[in-house]
């Protein structure tokens, strides 16, 4: 059973991170200015969106509403940038994605409903209804303050600075940030064997 969860939870990893990486590696190696190497490292990144979401389709059932989404702002602004030639259209998405993150937990808090429960409750330990409140602001305001940075990393950096902060950046500041929600899973966990 712990198995299957390490492949289940290794393959999530794999779909998330792998479009990111082959984005980061087709900007570096891809030929030309900002502009060439942003249209077809845009190029790449929306096609290995659609494979993550295929593969998830045939290892798991289901392709999560999280991969939708995130799916259709790719082809959105991935499709503008490739077509007006103008990178910032990619870097706006990831904005768009942090900030509409951080609007649904936060909707969800105050209709009183947890959402982060429903996304992430298999991959946790269990939590009183507390602890996913508060696991629920945090990571809404983690979002929120994420798509300030990124605006900010998008006006002052050049677009290789900012890809580089978008794979490497990110995710060391997302898991530090991860890191320090434990002791909420700790305080707020439930003891299962007396459930």
């Amino acid at each position: 059973m712990a198995d299957e969860k390490e492949k289940a939870s290794s393959l999530r990893v794999a779909l998330d991170f792998g479009p990111l990486l082959v984005f980061f590696a087709v900007n570096s190696l891809a030929p030309g200015d900002d502009v060439n190497q942003a249209v077809w490292a845009t190029s790449a990144f929306m096609i290995a969106t659609a494979i993550a979401m295929i593969v998830s389709k045939m290892k798991t059932g289901r392709i999560s509403p999280m991969q939708w989404f995130t799916g259709i702002i790719v082809a959105v602004f991935g499709g503008m940038t490739i077509y007006l030639r103008d990178q910032s259209f990619f870097q706006i998405k990831t904005t768009i994605i942090y900030a509409m993150f951080a609007a649904i937990l936060f909707f969800g808090l105050l209709t009183g409903r947890p959402l982060l429960k429903l996304v992430m409750e298999s991959g946790f330990p269990a939590m009183d209804d507390h602890g996913w409140k508060k696991l629920t602001r945090n990571w809404a305001l983690f979002f929120l303050a994420m798509a300030i940075l990124n605006e900010g990393l998008r006006a002052y950096l050049t677009f290789d600075q900012w890809v580089a902060f978008k794979v490497w950046g990110v995710l060391v500041i997302s898991m530090i940030f991860a890191a320090s929600q434990a002791p909420i899973l700790m305080k707020h966990g439930k003891d299962e064997g007396r459930e």
